[in-house]
């Protein structure tokens, strides 16, 4: 570990720095990073007056903006995990932005050269110098193909790579830093967190991971003529360098903000929610950030869909429960609503199932009688799944972004159309996914489905049986036994024990009574031992202890 901090000292010093700039800095102190003892102690202790008046929300997410692009990438992905992170931060992280100057067009020409195998003249008869759009993994250059195509070329930022790793090596430090020291971080797996926060980065690095994302989504849209989404040139892209086709629409972010005009909001809002939920619960694969920015707008109101490096996944089952969640939602049928969510997730075994229908009550009274057209579905999904969390119910990452992706698009459709109801928009497809799932052919194809799975039991059971009984012949047979009340029980059973003892030696003691009787009776002379009347004496503790285990029996209520 200290290697590791030696070798990466710069950039803990950017880290401390960042922190204490932001009033900060006492925290990675309680972490044990100030051993560091080439970093000045001050950094660790600087109080910052102005910092100190914002938010801890606000200043959380001015240090990550100032660290950059991983600590960026982690607080955008972070800003889904409601079941981690309060409201109020929540809310910061979701207005993390990329502020990253463009690198230089020596740079892009050099990376082409390297990923392409030969230099870039050889596929392009030119490309755009000034970059379109440049963002904290890559940027993104306008190009023409020697076939005439134009293209749009995104080039990854140059060591990007390594310096994100660098970064996942001191947050994993630091997480595991916090789980020695603070019960927050043990309860919520934080080197888990920044695990699994890592595998989405890692995924977004990976260029072809995404040209293999658009295609599919490309499929989906196959028979749609109101969804566009461009072509992906294969040949040309590697895991650093991405060609698609170039689309010249206009970007719906400038139309929510009024720059353009002359395009029929609604139909465009309407035809991006259905898009939506046709990803959503018809495919189960969807493009988990829907904000104006990846959108364009075609001539007639088609849209265009870009940038797939996050997208959501969700299983048949995961599909089925999402469903039967909204339209229980739409009925107001709070019991299924628990029903279902203790499906989605995985539920401590003590959980109060009283307590949570309690509290899915407390927050469908809000909805009450409410028109759908007035229900914020991203807001009852919230709230639902803060309940889930609230009860310790732990809800696959998958549903998680699912419940972001919803509040980006409804934050986007309300800038469009305010009136639009997109929880009457997603209602038909609910229904069809039900539909599909107890039409006739789904059935039979279920039915057939068990019925292989038993056929394959049957004809794996004679090698299983032949397995147990060569460790029967072994002698090698483990049994467990599990008791979930086995301290009880074992209390019991001392007791028991502690009873049958007490009778044992009262019978012991009968007998020796009875043979001193028997003995005095045959020598015609009273038994004194020590000179005490210890026939006497002995019958009188016999009956007392006979009384007693009888008064105990009758006690015991088991006579």
């Amino acid at each position: 570990m200290f290697e590791k901090r030696m070798r990466h000292l710069q950039r803990y010093k950017d880290i401390i720095v960042a922190f204490s700039r932001n009033g900060l800095g006492f925290l990675l102190k309680e972490l044990g990073l100030s051993d560091l003892h080439l970093i000045p102690k001050r950094l660790y202790k600087e109080r910052n007056p102005k910092a100190e008046q914002k938010t801890l929300g606000e200043r959380i997410r001015l240090i990550l903006e100032e660290l950059g692009p991983t600590f960026i990438k982690f607080g955008q992905i972070a800003s889904t995990r409601r079941d981690l992170f309060p409201e109020n931060i929540i809310q910061e992280l979701e207005k993390l932005q990329n502020h990253v100057p463009p690198f230089s067009y020596q740079q892009v020409y050099a990376i082409l050269e390297q990923e392409l195998g030969s230099s870039p003249e050889q596929h392009f008869l030119d490309i755009d110098k000034t970059p379109l759009a440049a963002a904290s993994i890559g940027q993104v250059h306008l190009a023409t193909l020697k076939t005439g195509e134009r293209v749009a070329v995104k080039v990854q930022r140059p060591d990007i790579e390594n310096k994100i790793e660098t970064d996942f090596e001191i947050m994993k430090e630091m997480a595991t830093l916090a789980e020695l020291r603070i019960e927050w971080a043990v309860r919520y797996r934080a080197r888990e967190v920044v695990e699994e926060f890592a595998k989405t980065i890692r995924a977004e690095l990976d260029y072809i991971n995404e040209a293999r994302n658009t295609n599919r989504i490309a499929m989906q849209f196959s028979d749609n003529e109101s969804v566009y989404i461009p072509s992906v040139n294969s040949e040309l892209t590697t895991s650093k360098v991405l060609v698609m086709e170039y689309i010249d629409g206009i970007k719906l972010k400038d139309l929510t903000e009024g720059k353009v005009t002359g395009y029929d909001k609604k139909k465009i809002a309407e035809q991006l929610t259905r898009a939506t939920f046709q990803q959503v619960l018809i495919d189960g694969f969807f493009h988990a950030d829907p904000h104006p920015g990846n959108i364009l707008v075609l001539p007639d109101e088609k849209i265009a869909l870009l940038d797939f490096g996050m997208v959501g996944r969700l299983t048949e089952e995961m599909k089925q429960q999402f469903g039967t969640l909204l339209i229980a939602l739409m009925q107001e049928d709070t019991g299924k609503m628990v029903d279902v969510m203790l499906e989605m997730g995985v539920a401590p075994e003590a959980i109060d199932k009283v307590a949570l229908k309690e509290d899915v009550d407390l927050l469908m009274d809000k909805y009450y009688r409410v028109a759908l057209s007035e229900i914020s579905l991203a807001d009852a999904i919230r709230e639902l799944f803060e309940v889930a969390y609230k009860h310790k119910i732990e809800l696959s990452a998958d549903f998680t972004l699912l419940g972001k992706t919803l509040l980006t698009l409804e934050g986007t459709i309300e800038q469009l159309d305010p009136e639009l109801s997109i929880v009457e928009i997603a209602e038909p497809f609910g229904r069809k996914m039900l539909r599909e799932r107890y039409h006739p052919k789904r059935i039979i194809q279920n039915a057939v489905d068990q019925v292989w799975a038993f056929s394959e039991l049957f004809t794996s059971l004679p090698k299983q049986l032949k397995h147990l009984s060569s460790v029967i012949k072994n002698d090698k047979i483990r049994i467990e036994i599990v008791l979930p009340d086995l301290k009880l029980l074992l209390k019991k059973m001392d007791r028991i024990s502690n009873q049958l003892s007490f009778a044992i030696v009262l019978l012991a003691f009968s007998i020796i009574m009875v043979g001193l009787i028997i003995g005095s009776a045959l020598s015609g002379q009273g038994s004194l031992i020590w000179s005490l009347p210890a026939i006497e004496i002995g019958f009188f503790v016999a009956v007392s202890m006979f009384i007693w285990l009888l008064y105990s029996i009758f006690k015991s209520g088991r006579f």
